[in-house]
């Protein structure tokens, strides 16, 4: 969770317990009636969430993959939005890419023709615009922060314990 840039931080543990193991700990610990959490097993897959009545539009979720090895098993780690507000976030990247290609098509088209190409400057606020989606999806990861630590905390304590 160290890298500042990353909008969705990701995290490496290999651990010698077997995915099986793996599975059935953090099984155990969301069964447990002191659990906060939520969970999903979905074969090589859990997904960790706040329980619907705490979360916020910026809660995040925990996806853990798990990968067997020779030496016990590989747990990749994503903490993310959920999966409404990532695809929100891609919508709106989509679409501004897609104006910024017909801007550019079109202002450099003009151009060659000898014309003014005013519409270029659209592309400036196609620019701050991504930007500014940029800060806002950077502020919801810093609102969920604290949530994040709790999935992060619940998942090292339940394979621990």
């Amino acid at each position: 969770m160290s890298n500042a840039i990353a909008i969705r931080p990701k995290f490496k543990l290999i651990t010698e317990y077997s995915k099986q193991e793996v599975i059935d700990k953090i099984s155990t610990a969301l069964g447990r009636t002191d659990t906060t959490l939520k969970g999903t097993i979905l074969d090589n897959h859990i997904i960790l969430k706040i329980p619907l009545a705490e979360q916020h539009y910026w809660s995040p979720q925990l996806d853990l993959d798990l990968e067997e090895t020779e030496t016990g098993t590989l747990i990749k780690g994503r903490f993310g939005p959920r999966p409404s507000v990532w695809l929100m976030y891609i919508f709106f990247y989509s679409v501004l890419a897609f104006i910024s290609l017909m801007i550019m098509i079109m202002g450099f088209a003009q151009m060659n023709l000898g014309m003014s190409a005013h519409i270029l400057w659209g592309l400036h606020i196609t620019g701050v615009t991504f930007v500014f989606l940029l800060f806002t999806a950077k502020a919801g990861q810093k609102l969920g922060m604290e949530e994040m630590i709790q999935l992060k905390s619940f998942f090292e304590k339940s394979l621990n314990t």
